[in-house]
């Protein structure tokens, strides 16, 4: 599918009462599963997954305000926690209780806020949205493993609202080849619909507030660490240790923290395994859905 074709094939709900998200939803009756993006792209990043998973679940996939299509208000107090409320404003919308997550980058961080939610609810003996399971790929999930590129510690510096002006493709492309593994490159087509969907509404103006969450992190590390050694629902870590954000470095802190962890490693690979190795991640996404069933 093309980068217009999945804007066309989305959809848009409201929220906050005025502040159109853009969606994609696959509408079908089989078991949802919620696929959270990461920064600074969108939902496309999942788009060469979605066909193959869309067979096995319903799949949801939002964009987060200030990405890709959705809105990007300039005036706007960005967070997690805010973008949390937005993924439980579109599963209400949708009525959906019970979901899988397939999450990444700045996608994990807010399905940690979600899993916190869930922990919290437990122990006060509320319902709510349950998380029956939680994929991870690579993302900043303890911060001191995260190392950010320089770019992004400029922006999250005094002067990130200066810098918004240069940041072009060719920073892009730049910063993409950094991260990404040796033989996976994104291709040229790739680079610009990346691009694309962040100079959609202007967004990269925005981008200073945007990149706080490594801040967040920092800050709540223990409430979004704790639904992980606890094992709130079963989960997995996909992970390209090629990756120098957080890459193999973080899987082995993920191992260390996690008690029986279920990390796999898709060597070669770098930040963005769903991109680079599509039916690796598809096959191991299968692998541990098939024996989570099998177990419970």
């Amino acid at each position: 599918m093309e980068l217009a074709q999945w804007k066309q094939s989305g959809h848009y709900f409201s929220y906050l009462e005025r502040h159109p998200v853009f969606y994609q939803d696959s509408q079908s009756s089989l078991e949802p599963l919620v696929l959270l993006h990461g920064f600074p792209t969108a939902s496309w990043d999942w788009h060469k997954i979605w066909p193959a998973l869309s067979g096995k679940y319903r799949l949801v996939a939002p964009d987060f305000i200030g990405f890709g299509f959705s809105a990007k208000p300039f005036r706007y107090n960005y967070s997690i926690h805010d973008q949390a409320d937005l993924v439980e404003s579109l599963l209400q919308r949708l009525q959906l209780q019970q979901i899988h997550l397939l999450a990444h980058d700045y996608g994990d961080t807010v399905a940690q806020e979600l899993l916190a939610r869930m922990h919290d609810r437990e122990g006060a003996g509320q319902e709510g949205l349950q998380i029956k399971s939680c994929v991870f790929l690579n993302g900043g999930l303890f911060p001191e493993s995260h190392e950010p590129r320089p770019i992004q510690k400029a922006l999250i510096g005094p002067f990130g609202l200066l810098l918004t002006p240069f940041l072009n493709r060719n920073t892009l492309e730049k910063n993409f080849k950094e991260i990404f593994g040796p033989g996976t490159q994104a291709s040229s087509k790739e680079i610009s619909e990346f691009y694309a969907l962040i100079q959609h509404n202007q967004g990269k103006f925005v981008f200073h507030k945007l990149i706080r969450y490594m801040q967040e992190r920092v800050q709540f590390r223990e409430r979004w660490v704790r639904p992980l050694v606890e094992k709130v629902c079963p989960m997995r870590l996909i992970n390209g240790p090629e990756d120098p954000v957080s890459g193999r470095h973080l899987a082995q802190r993920y191992q260390d923290e996690i008690p029986g962890a279920d990390v796999v490693l898709l060597e070669g690979i770098g930040h963005y395994p769903q991109t680079e190795a599509p039916k690796e991640v598809i096959k191991q996404y299968f692998e541990f859905r098939d024996r989570f069933f099998e177990i419970y």
